[in-house]
């Protein structure tokens, strides 16, 4: 997986280094756990914007009882039946199913 640093996130979004680390701390973003704020995925990042639709799904899975560790993992492990990762299947603008499979799994 590739990851970025915030000042590289920063130029990608055309925002300060101190407003991905904010993004960060709001949880509309998220760093590799265990790295603090240094490494952000670069499939968190598309066209210029973060992933949309990626704040509210962290927001599900968080409220729903899941560290950021669990987070992280749910958010990249493979799923045959989506097929790919869930992260992908929001690149590609499949949310509604990711979103459902996250709503049915935090409650």
């Amino acid at each position: 997986m590739e990851t970025l640093t915030p000042a590289e996130v920063a130029t990608a979004l055309g925002v300060s280094p101190n407003r991905v680390r904010q993004l960060v701390r709001e949880r509309k973003l998220m760093a590799v756990p265990g790295s603090g704020n240094s490494r952000i995925p670069a499939d968190f990042l598309q066209d210029g914007a973060v992933l949309r639709h990626l704040p509210g799904l962290i927001t599900v899975l968080r409220d729903g009882g899941f560290r950021d560790e669990e987070v992280f993992e749910w958010l990249f492990r493979d799923d045959e039946s989506l097929p790919g990762t869930p992260v992908q299947a929001l690149r590609d603008d499949r949310h509604t199913e990711v979103t459902r499979r996250a709503q049915a799994l935090a409650f």
